[in-house]
């Protein structure tokens, strides 16, 4: 008995500090300005596809697809207006790399 006591005291710090590690790696969540790169955001290529603007510049989304968040060709759609997004992720070797993408509604939309 004494020896499970002292061996749970013993591993009750180390405990304690990874679950404070586990807390730090978890990526923050922010707002970002999203759009198509191609058809409002003058990133070059074809197509449309999923750009996001971080301290003023402009990036393609890797792990994002545009059609994912509706039609990108209505009116509210990506390639015709620039969005709110909520979004997790860092920028790698030129693209950002998203680990969470939620595209936000519109002042004039309710929330579902």
């Amino acid at each position: 008995m004494k020896k499970s006591l002292l061996l749970f005291l013993f591993c009750l710090p180390f405990t304690a500090l990874c679950q404070n590690e586990n807390k730090e790696k978890k990526a923050k969540v922010f707002q970002a300005k999203a759009a198509c790169g191609q058809c409002q955001l003058e990133l070059p290529g074809y197509g449309c596809d999923l750009a996001v603007v971080l301290d003023n510049k402009a990036y393609f989304v890797v792990n994002g697809d545009i059609d994912a968040h509706g039609d990108a060709h209505a009116d509210d759609g990506l390639c015709n207006a620039i969005r709110d997004a909520e979004v997790s992720g860092e920028v790698i070797e030129g693209k950002f790399k998203a680990t969470f993408f939620k595209l936000l509604p519109l002042k004039n939309e309710k929330k579902e």
